[in-house]
């Protein structure tokens, strides 16, 4: 089953980046859509709901993924027979997953503007966003060098590395704890987000806080490349982002825990970072300061306060 198959992928990362579960959840509601056969309308409904509510839950912090599944969804209730529904799901999985696609072009020219030549850049983790921003600078001539981290326990760090070696970026590979010592060379970092929320703090993968920190210490202005629809609306009216907790064995191999009975391994996957620590935002629809966060979900996701409160009601306060 194309969502069974999909929301599998998704829970054991082999579909990572906010943007790629974004696009792989629209595929997959659009792929099951036309593959439901003739049933009533009411059982199809029923059918993209449940459909819907297993993407949903696969990765609870990264909010592109039920903001890309409201997104697809919007309207199929109103529909007056199976084949509009049907119809309304494919087109509107068609359109957002272009529109992400083209939304990382427009925020690769926009973050390039905030690169200068000669810069030493720092990464954190595997962004498609923040990575197109660097690579768009490198097309355009400056002369950039970057910092990428290793991004334990699942080394996202070997992909990114990857990526700029094949863009032809000159690059420093570091461990995740070695952020502080290199700082002084930094001038600039540049994220991505996996959420951002109402108040304009970022929740990225573990370890973006502490990057946060020691660029605000060292007086290094602190990036984030984010596409609209990875702001979370219903931090609006106070919802927590929920942080995902990954299994132990990421960290430390079950062979080794069993013989450790006291040691309870933590492996949180994403951190909190505050947003007095971001300098900037950059979106499709332009480059923000983090206090502008608000707009963004005004203005650009749709989502009507009666949403905000139902979704609350169905799904429950997610703790942080």
């Amino acid at each position: 089953m194309i969502v069974t198959e999909t929301a599998d992928k998704i829970k054991s990362m082999e579909i990572r980046g906010a943007g790629r579960i974004a696009r792989a959840a629209a595929a997959a509601l659009r792929d099951h859509a036309l593959s439901v056969g003739d049933q009533s309308l009411a059982a199809f409904l029923q059918e993209m709901e449940r459909a819907a509510a297993t993407l949903i839950a696969t990765r609870p912090t990264a909010v592109s993924l039920p903001n890309a599944v409201h997104i697809v969804m919007t309207g199929i209730n109103a529909a007056k027979t199976v084949e509009e529904a049907r119809v309304g799901v494919v087109t509107r999985a068609d359109t957002f997953i272009s529109s992400s696609q083209h939304a990382v072009e427009r925020i690769a020219r926009i973050g390039a503007r905030h690169i200068r030549d000669g810069d030493v850049i720092l990464t954190h983790c595997n962004s498609e966003a923040a990575l197109s921003c660097i690579i768009e600078a490198h097309r355009e001539g400056k002369e950039i060098s970057v910092y990428a981290t290793e991004v334990r326990p699942r080394n996202q760090g070997l992909i990114t590395i990857r990526t700029l070696n094949d863009a032809g970026i000159k690059t420093m590979f570091i461990v995740d704890s070695a952020v502080r010592s290199v700082i002084n060379d930094v001038d600039l970092v540049i994220v991505g987000a996996d959420a951002v929320t109402v108040n304009g703090a970022v929740v990225n993968k573990i370890g973006t806080a502490q990057v946060a920190h020691a660029a605000h210490g060292a007086r290094v202005n602190m990036v984030v490349a984010a596409e609209t629809y990875k702001f979370a609306p219903r931090t609006l009216l106070g919802e927590l982002i929920r942080i995902e907790e990954r299994p132990g064995n990421e960290v430390l191999p079950d062979e080794i825990a069993r013989t450790l009975p006291y040691v309870t391994v933590r492996n949180p996957a994403f951190d909190v970072t505050p947003a007095e620590y971001i300098d900037l935002i950059v979106t499709e629809e332009g480059a923000i300061p983090p206090q502008m966060a608000y707009v963004i979900i005004k203005e650009y996701l749709g989502w009507g306060i009666e949403e905000f409160h139902s979704s609350l009601e169905v799904n429950g306060r997610h703790e942080e």
